[in-house]
């Protein structure tokens, strides 16, 4: 009887541990099939999809949504045909740079050409095309490459004492981002008249200068002058907005060529809580200001010594080419005489926010670094006044910024008590030294009194009125009323 019991509960249990292993067998089966379906949602996704499901603050701080596409295709086919690109790129860049070195060339040298020029054996390689979308009637692409070559460039160098410097540029790193237009679009092959390059961003471009056979730093400053001489030729050879036409078709291409479209007028007024750069008293600040960083177009105020919160309130004026992409920016160094001066803090502002003919009053944050947005550190705030002008604008606004502007007597006043002047009561002017921003014109106008106290014995007065504005301690007086009832003048 044992037995038989044993034999039926052994069933028993055995039977209900094949069911469990079943039911489990399938509920796993089950589970992998739904996420199955669930990765092959995910992998069938599209950027878009993703950003509709989260939100930007989600996101990490690593992850980049890029619109580029990938370009393996054209670095195999490019590293094939590089030898005969080589020759013919090298040609085209030394005839096109020759001139510009020589017009930037230091003052102590001589003279300054290429001597052999070849863009070596390394192919460049392209990681990224996009296609923007600028409403042109053309088709506007952008390749970003990244090149760590090794180029044969020498530069033939004379000084005016007759000495010959034949200087190695080596060790090339570059990383940027060329712009390539197709204009105009026409109804015959190829479909475009001409085609535009230009590096529209400089990412990185890192060299070193070696004399052949010789040590660069015999010659002091010279490796410096050579180094801003050949970023100099670069910006103004290549550089966005400068660009490079070649006629694809006969025609004529002028509209497509760099032209000045107006004119920035920029008032530096002042800069607050600069960070202290000197370790004994105050950092003394000034600034350089510009839209293409070359040094003929570089501005640069007056240097104001011992002082954290410097006020200039000096005018500039810059040559605009392309509001829609160039910016202006504005660099606050430390004066440190006969050594390089020290950075404080940099900021910079987009033509495109600017509503054209109109002043607009911003204060800009200072950062260390315009391409590392992570400086959380407070460096200090710098105060600008701006105005975009563009040419052949037909509006009734008048540029405040103009010499001559006209001004009321008001602003007369005003101004007079920005310049420290003060007109006295016999005539004479005391000169006096104010720090005062004028940011605009209060016009006022007396129009009456009511119910004033008497003040002779004939139970009237002769009231007159007297403005007096704060800081700049101006005053203006009205006329002396005496006429009847002259208690509600």
């Amino acid at each position: 009887m044992g037995f038989v019991l044993g034999l039926v509960m052994g069933v028993i249990v055995g039977l209900a541990l094949i069911v469990g292993f079943v039911r489990s067998e399938n509920s796993r089966s089950k589970r992998r099939s739904e996420l199955a379906t669930t990765v092959a949602a995910f992998a069938r996704m599209t950027v878009g999809d993703s950003r509709k499901l989260l939100s930007p603050e989600h996101y990490p701080s690593w992850v980049v949504f890029s619109q580029q596409q990938k370009l393996t295709w054209l670095n195999l086919q490019l590293e094939k045909i590089w030898p005969y690109v080589n020759e013919a790129a090298s040609e085209l860049i030394k005839t096109n740079v020759d001139p510009i070195l020589e017009q930037y060339r230091p003052v102590l040298l001589a003279s300054l050409s290429f001597s052999k020029f070849t863009l070596g054996t390394v192919a460049p390689q392209f990681t990224g095309v996009s296609i923007i979308e600028d409403g042109s009637e053309g088709i506007t692409m952008e390749l970003e490459m990244q090149w760590d070559g090794n180029p044969s460039i020498i530069l033939d160098i004379k000084t005016y004492l007759g000495v010959a410097l034949p200087v190695q540029v080596k060790n090339i790193g570059f990383t940027g981002l060329f712009r390539l237009i197709f204009r105009p679009l026409v109804d015959e092959f190829p479909c475009f008249g001409a085609v535009c390059y230009s590096l529209r961003k400089k990412k990185k471009l890192d060299f070193t200068l070696k004399v052949i056979g010789g040590d660069i730093s015999t010659i002091p400053g010279l490796s410096d002058a050579i180094d801003g001489t050949i970023r100099d030729a670069i910006e103004d050879s290549i550089t966005w907005p400068v660009r490079k036409i070649v006629p694809i078709l006969p025609g004529d291409y002028s509209d497509l060529e760099l032209k000045p479209i107006g004119i920035l007028e920029v008032k530096l007024v002042q800069a607050k809580e600069l960070t202290n750069k000197d370790l004994i008293g105050k950092s003394d600040p000034f600034a350089k200001l510009y839209i293409r960083p070359l040094r003929n177009r570089m501005k640069k105020s007056r240097t104001i010594n011992n002082q954290l919160n410097p006020v200039w309130n000096e005018h500039f004026e810059f040559i605009v080419e392309d509001a829609s992409t160039q910016h202006l920016t504005v660099k606050i160094y430390d004066e440190e005489g006969v050594q390089s001066a020290e950075l404080i803090g940099c900021a910079q502002i987009y033509l495109k926010d600017l509503e054209p003919g109109k002043v607009k009053d911003v204060w800009l944050k200072l950062v260390k670094d315009l391409e590392i947005q992570r400086d959380n550190k407070n460096r200090g705030h710098v105060h600008l006044e701006l105005l975009y002008c563009p040419f052949g604008m037909k509006n009734g606004f008048t540029n405040p910024f103009a010499k001559n502007f006209s001004m009321t007597s008001l602003e007369k006043v005003l101004k007079n008590g920005a310049e420290g002047k003060e007109v006295a009561e016999n005539g004479d002017e005391a000169k006096k030294r104010k720090e005062v921003i004028i940011r605009g014109v209060l016009s006022v106008t007396v129009i009456s009194a009511e119910d004033l106290a008497p003040t002779d014995l004939m139970g009237k007065a002769d009231p007159f009125v007297v403005l007096t504005m704060k800081k700049t301690e101006a005053k203006n007086k009205t006329r002396v009323c005496s006429m009847p009832m002259s208690l509600t003048p």
